[in-house]
């Protein structure tokens, strides 16, 4: 069995953290391939903020296991909500939160289809920092270089290196033994916003898992945890124009 990967935190241990910035993970329920489980961008999610939540000491929140995974319909097992309803729901989390006094929000993104969390923490900031996404594609460019991955972002779309390294250091138990033979390439999807998933990939995955080493996975990972900090300054930063976290 997989480890626990949601926090088990008190109200006592959160009162005496007293932390004014708050973590949530979103993660999905969506095909991974053969080899990878439905839960993986929920586990890799837990797992970067459980990783920042700890070295900064901040209130890490449960994760939200299902969001917008509709390139990957048709596929067995994969579920969605509605971009709406993700946006609905963080920020019914942010007003929660801001009414126990926590006025700022990390959201760590595990699926790259909830475009919607750029949308979210734009309006965020308008009036003030607010809410920081992480990882920025800054933040997992860095993470493959001193990773040493071979593939690049765009050819590694999808249960590939990066996933299945991540897993292999932090949940190797989840992986299927046949995660090696299940490389395949599709690097140019031009039409995938409108043919989805099926039209390239007929086992689910687009990258090269092969290539995947625990080690590569835990120095992505420090990697991640490293770049957070540049995100955590400026969340923490005073707000323009004078504005309190309880004016925004």
């Amino acid at each position: 069995m997989a480890a626990v990967f949601v926090t088990t935190a008190t109200f006592q241990d959160e009162q005496q953290r007293a932390a004014n910035v708050a973590v949530l993970p979103v993660g999905s329920f969506e095909q991974h391939g053969p080899a990878l489980p439905l839960v993986t961008d929920t586990l890799i999610a837990c797992l970067i903020a459980r990783h920042i939540a700890d070295a900064h000491a901040l209130f890490l929140l449960p994760p939200l296991t299902i969001s917008c995974s509709h390139e990957h319909a048709g596929f067995a097992g994969t579920v969605s909500i509605s971009a709406r309803t993700l946006h609905g729901t963080v920020e019914d989390i942010r007003e929660s939160l801001r009414r126990s006094g926590i006025s700022k929000l990390v959201l760590v993104n595990g699926h790259g289809g909830n475009y919607v969390l750029s949308n979210v923490t734009r309006e965020a900031n308008v009036e003030g920092s607010h809410v920081t996404l992480f990882p920025a594609r800054d933040d997992w460019d860095a993470a493959r270089r001193e990773a040493g991955l071979t593939t690049t972002a765009s050819e590694d779309m999808h249960a590939g290196e990066l996933e299945t390294s991540l897993l292999l250091y932090a949940h190797p138990d989840v992986i299927r033994e046949d995660h090696r033979p299940q490389d395949h390439l599709a690097s140019t999807r031009t039409h995938l916003l409108l043919t989805g998933m099926r039209a390239y990939t007929d086992s689910g995955v687009i990258g090269r898992p092969s290539l995947a080493t625990p080690e590569k996975g835990e120095a992505a990972l420090a990697s991640l945890t490293a770049s957070f900090a540049g995100h955590l300054r400026l969340l923490d930063r005073p707000q323009a124009g004078g504005h309190t976290p309880e004016q925004s």
